[in-house]
């Protein structure tokens, strides 16, 4: 569940940053609590206290390991509050084009507001200790993969594994760069070439996304308020690599559609942009937190689709027994592909979690395998770069199902896996995701026609 502020009360940036890093370091969701605080602040600080509770969890497996150098005794978990106040001060100090006057002066000033007066010394010796020895603290880091890195080294051990070292060091850049503001236009509503000349018009740069063919990535981000027809639903947010997944789905008039784990909405939308003359398609998702979103988005977007808050996995609560012509499964993953977007996960994730969301992605496979009409098409996709849930997952399933084909993905982006196609994150470009497109085959052990790409 996620975490409540107590109260609604407005509060200065520098005690809501710390309060969601306190709250981020006891397991709670940055997506989940970054409206809720965001709100708490005036309006015209939103953009910085955004950028210090992004830049302070992006960074903070190096400022972990600086804290454990400054601070003499560990501090209490219920004093969590008082490290994520110095969290954000040391971000601020190393990355911030902020005086570092200012910076500390606010970030004691800041301990009043989180009614901890006695650590105000503390955050101020800190805070001063860390300006003093900045050059040598960081120099005895030099050799330590985790602090260059900023990653735990489980992880950056499991992408050298995967891939290469080289591979490796691109994915660890992106992930602590920020992620590109990339739009995809409706196509219902008009060309990509003509909505780029209205951003040209109003004075917002952009260029044309390498591979999606409804992508555009802004030079800077800005509020979905200054694009032109965004509240007429001319254009959405969403990732390239997302923008890919409908375009794998052959979609053809009078198909039925299953978007399975569909919230937010962002693919449910592309695909009624996509192909205006479905027959069908469902959207379900099992948290009825995230479904208003999806019903937010097809209202701004004038879409229509049948919605249903289930858990996918339990067919007898949403099934009526009517097969799909194409089941999009945006499965449940470690999230791997898209940490500079949720830098939290660098903090939330742990290495069992791989293997338990491993055998949620296989079973999702096999009970919804079970709804797909013959010669249908399944598209199982994760915003992961590990292949023990990507590859793996997908091989094991068709070696254990004789009518499971695997289509190719013939595609100039990503690299092609022995089960499908793998995109890493890349700085200015898209996130990580993977994707792989699996037929069921009529007859078992003949040949069948494939049909379009």
């Amino acid at each position: 569940m996620a975490y409540k502020p107590k109260n609604t009360r407005q509060l200065p940036i520098r005690v809501a940053a710390a309060e969601v890093v306190a709250q981020v370091l006891r397991g709670q969701s940055l997506s989940m609590l970054l409206p809720e605080y965001a709100a708490r602040v005036d309006e015209k600080d939103r953009a910085l206290f955004k950028e210090i509770c992004f830049g302070s969890l992006r960074w903070y497996p190096q400022i972990s390991i600086l804290l454990k150098q400054l601070i003499q005794k560990p501090l209490r978990e219920k004093d969590l509050e008082v490290q994520g106040l110095m969290a954000c001060g040391i971000y601020q100090l190393m990355y911030m084009r902020i005086s570092e006057h200012a910076v500390v002066n606010e970030t004691v000033s800041a301990v009043n507001g989180l009614n901890r007066k006695w650590a105000k010394g503390l955050v101020n010796a800190v805070l001063r200790s860390f300006q003093r020895q900045k050059m040598d603290l960081l120099e005895e880091q030099a050799n330590n993969a985790t602090f260059q890195s900023a990653h735990p080294k489980w992880l950056m051990n499991k992408l050298v594994d995967a891939w290469t070292q080289t591979t490796a060091d691109a994915i660890i850049a992106a992930n602590n760069d920020r992620g590109p503001m990339t739009l995809r236009v409706n196509r219902r509503h008009g060309l990509r070439n003509d909505y780029m000349q209205r951003l040209e018009d109003a004075g917002i740069p952009a260029v044309k996304t390498m591979h999606s063919e409804d992508g555009v990535v802004l030079a800077s981000p800005v509020d979905v308020s200054a694009l032109p027809g965004f509240s007429e639903g001319d254009v959405s947010v969403q990732d390239e690599a997302a923008q890919l997944a409908a375009g794998l789905l052959s979609l053809k008039p009078g198909l039925s559609i299953l978007d399975a784990c569909s919230a937010p909405g962002g693919k449910t939308c592309h695909i009624l942009e996509m192909e205006p003359n479905l027959g069908s398609v469902l959207a379900l998702d099992s948290e009825s937190r995230r479904m208003p979103k999806v019903e937010e988005n097809l209202s701004r977007l004038k879409l229509s689709a049948e919605l249903k808050i289930a858990d996918a996995g339990d067919l007898d609560s949403w099934w009526n027994k009517q097969a799909f012509d194409r089941i999009l499964l945006d499965a449940p993953c470690s999230a791997t592909g898209v940490i500079r977007r949720h830098p939290d996960i660098k903090i939330l994730r742990k290495p069992a979690d791989i293997d338990k969301l491993a055998m949620i992605q296989a079973r999702l496979l096999e009970i919804l395998w079970q709804t797909l009409s013959n010669e249908g098409i399944l598209v199982y996709a994760t915003c992961s770069i590990l292949p023990e849930e990507n590859d793996q997952v997908v091989k094991a399933f068709v070696a254990s199902h004789n009518e499971a084909e695997i289509m190719t993905i013939e595609a100039s982006w990503g690299v092609a896996t022995d089960c499908g196609r793998q995109l890493f994150p890349t700085i200015n470009g898209s996130d990580g995701f993977y994707y792989a497109r699996l037929r069921k085959k009529t007859s078992v052990g003949k040949d069948v026609d494939k049909g379009p790409e």
